[in-house]
């Protein structure tokens, strides 16, 4: 038996049926279910520092629209405030790094 004790995706107890094991989960409460999201986008950003593919990306931003859903924002309201924000303050297209100012 393996034990991983972490939040997994929606399909993986039926894929894990799919391969003739029996999966032992649970579903968490709102609070737990939120903690493991910010869990799991710690352990998605480091998969996607160690390598650097969209694969991790797209894992990241899954992540992220669970975490919208969880704090009660649907993904229009997340994509319209990152759009105003993205407007108001720009990207990150330019590459600057700022050393000071004053």
């Amino acid at each position: 038996m393996t034990v991983y004790n972490k939040l997994v995706r929606d399909n993986i107890p039926d894929m894990i049926e799919a391969q003739g094991e029996i999966p032992h989960f649970r579903t968490l409460s709102d609070g737990e279910y939120l903690l493991q999201l910010e869990q799991k986008l710690d352990e998605e950003a480091e998969e996607f520092r160690r390598d650097k593919n969209v694969e991790e990306l797209a894992d990241i931003l899954e992540v992220i629209f669970a975490l919208a859903d969880a704090i009660g924002c649907s993904r229009e309201e997340l994509m319209k405030t990152y759009q105003s924000k993205h407007d108001a303050r720009g990207g990150f297209e330019k590459r600057y790094y700022l050393i000071s100012k004053g």
